[in-house]
């Protein structure tokens, strides 16, 4: 969502580190940039004025400008109030000393609210909490029979009410169920609009009356711009909101929403969604985003992905093989499996800091190279893959028919694979020549 203004950014993080020495109309003439990439970026006029205001101060103070590296002074000036824009710091779910915790998520038809609440319930299970997912949303065809699959498909508690129950009969229903089962957490799925309108909120009110929800949700579309920040603002001001989620963050928007939303709203944003699988769902950390924005990775998220998806004892034998120069095409498969667990390959990429840019094109590529060789792999029996010297050519030949791609795909995958393994036995074997073997020699 933020790469057009991500390459704006840097373009101006760049002009301003090149500088040996700022003057207060340099710092001006370089945040003009930052306006104007801020502005196109669809973020609220008054939220950039009060920004860029706040820079400036900043930035034109003695201090910076005297410093011995004022461009990145400047840089970590920009950094820390985009981070203060969006909140400062990352905002806490609810959590109740007496289950069950009760999140109410409501929002417009169209923005992922159905979709977060399954989301949700998926990433507490991860944190070993317990999440009852309900819906009492009865006016849109099938909704509630969305969440049902949902929460079916990824090992989700879902409680579904009697055929034809009012919205406030399965509030009390699920909330009775939630505490009759030692639930530590209920998410229920409040029926939203294709706009704001008296008859929604009327019944949204009547269900927080039920529920008595320990923290509201609402599910803010980050692709509608300056429009998430209307609703949010009609929500809270009619229903009452305690937090935000800004879903589809995925998407090609310009971004405007994640910038602008709590600056003028005032709530905390908790969550954005990054994708349409369960799984891709991220605690909105301010700084981190502030850091992606300027081109500066985000080695926390990425380290936190790999601590969630990757298996520490697989990790630990696979080490092992590594050491031992023991790494087959079996080992190889299953390391790039875990690789695409972590979400895209592009998102990977920009989370790290000084990776090159790299174009949509680019990225597209690599995915598919990626889909080549594990079709490659897989048309491989399983002796092929523990002896890859048994590939002759006619079995290079079924395995390329096999895979639907080529010959020339094979060898080369094959070529890769055993450069691959012989670094790695070079590595193993240590150092050589007449020092290796004295202490201290590493």
């Amino acid at each position: 969502m933020f790469d057009d203004l991500t390459r704006k950014l840097e373009s101006f993080v760049k002009n301003v580190t090149g500088q040996g020495r700022l003057s207060p109309d340099n710092v001006r003439d370089s945040l003009r940039e930052v306006r104007r990439a801020l502005l196109e970026a669809d973020v609220s006029y008054q939220v950039v004025k009060d920004l860029v205001t706040r820079i400036e101060e900043r930035a034109a103070g003695q201090e910076v400008l005297r410093g011995v590296s004022p461009g990145q002074q400047v840089v970590r000036v920009v950094h820390e109030e985009l981070a203060r824009t969006m909140g400062g710091s990352a905002a806490s779910l609810a959590e109740s000393p007496r289950f069950p915790t009760v999140v109410m998520v409501c929002g417009l038809q169209g923005s992922g609210k159905t979709t977060f609440c399954g989301k949700l319930a998926y990433l507490l299970k991860g944190k070993k909490r317990r999440a009852l997912l309900a819906s009492a949303d009865v006016h849109r065809p099938a909704a509630i029979e969305q969440l049902r699959q949902l929460a079916e498909g990824s090992g989700l508690d879902f409680w579904l009410a009697p055929a034809g129950s009012a919205p406030e009969a399965i509030a009390r229903g699920a909330l009775e169920q939630a505490r009759e089962r030692g639930f530590d957490y209920l998410v229920f799925d409040i029926a939203g609009r294709l706009h704001i309108d008296a008859g929604m909120m009327a019944e949204a009110a009547a269900l927080r009356r039920v529920l008595q929800p320990h923290q509201v949700l609402l599910v803010a579309d980050g692709m509608s711009g300056r429009d998430a920040v209307n609703v949010a603002t009609a929500f809270r001001d009619q229903l009452g909101v305690d937090g935000l989620v800004l879903s589809k963050m995925d998407g090609d928007a310009r971004g405007g929403a994640a910038l602008s939303i709590r600056a003028v709203t005032g709530l905390p944003v908790l969550y954005m969604g990054t994708g349409e699988k369960v799984e891709a769902l991220e605690v909105f950390h301010p700084e981190r985003l502030a850091s992606r924005i300027l081109g500066m990775g985000d080695v926390l998220t990425l380290v936190e992905r790999a601590q969630e998806h990757v298996d520490a004892e697989q990790a630990a034998r696979l080490a092992e093989k590594l050491r031992r120069a023991d790494f087959g095409l079996e080992d190889f498969l299953h390391q790039m499996r875990e690789l695409r667990k972590l979400g895209p390959l592009g998102d990977l990429l920009k989370m790290i800091p000084g990776m090159p840019r790299v174009s949509p094109e680019e990225m597209q590529g690599g995915e598919q190279e990626m889909q080549r060789v594990e079709a490659i792999i897989l048309s491989m029996t399983a002796r092929e893959r523990t002896r890859p010297q048994l590939l002759n050519a006619s079995r290079r030949r079924r395995i390329a028919a096999g895979s639907g791609t080529s010959v020339q795909a094979v060898n080369k995958l094959m070529r890769d694979f055993e450069a691959m393994q012989k670094m790695m036995k070079r590595a193993g074997k240590g150092p050589r020549g007449p020092r290796a073997g004295m202490p201290g020699f590493r």
